[in-house]
């Protein structure tokens, strides 16, 4: 692939991941509450390869054109996210030393972190709707390797932010109980905040 595009397309990327919200929050909930973050940001970042996949096979085309579907998945995506708020808002994170460890405790981070990034919105829409503008049906890579390449360059990206952010968490926020309570309640109010207009966007179409 060209690199311009893939520099292009990195630009758009990292602006997204830069972007606060429910990935950023799950983040910060892991660094105050787990021993790692490694298994909340593994779980979000298989979410964002299983996106990835589910361009690359196509099927992001047919969503596309059936407006019931995307209109059910970002429902879907925006109940989810202000279930995840709630939850924060009315039991806020507090920094925990270690944390609950355990084999089970690793696995339900993890699968919880693909629900928070499978389920975003905001990686429906750059995942769905911009990445394929990437990719060049013509080129001389195939289009499924081109989704795949720009994938890859998105979750990297992820990787290196995320488990940043949630280290940043246990660094800073862990040593303040007040700040980390404040910064956890805003961000479950900022997900059903993002979550309700998402839903009245749906009413509105």
């Amino acid at each position: 692939m060209a690199v311009g595009v893939v520099a292009a397309f990195w630009m758009v990327s990292i602006l997204f991941v830069l972007t606060p919200g429910a990935d950023w929050a799950y983040a910060i909930t892991a660094g105050l509450r787990y021993r790692s973050v490694v298994p909340a940001v593994s779980g979000m970042l298989l979410g964002h390869l299983a996106m990835t996949a589910v361009v690359a096979a196509g099927v992001a085309a047919v969503l596309a054109q059936s407006p019931v579907s995307l209109a059910v998945l970002s429902t879907v995506g925006a109940a989810y996210l202000m279930w995840l708020g709630m939850g924060m808002l009315t039991s806020p994170s507090a920094p925990q030393e270690g944390g609950p460890g355990g084999t089970h405790s690793w696995a339900r981070q993890t699968v919880k972190g693909v629900g928070v990034s499978g389920l975003n919105p905001k990686v429906f829409l750059l995942l769905l709707a911009l990445l394929p503008q990437f990719a060049d049906p013509a080129g001389p890579w195939p289009f499924a390797a081109q989704i795949v390449m720009l994938g890859v360059v998105h979750v990297i990206t992820c990787a290196v932010v995320y488990l940043g952010v949630g280290a940043g968490a246990k660094r800073v926020l862990r040593a303040r109980p007040r700040a980390a309570e404040i910064v956890s309640r805003v961000s479950g109010a900022v997900m059903i905040a993002l979550g309700t207009v998402l839903v009245i966007d749906q009413v509105l179409r």
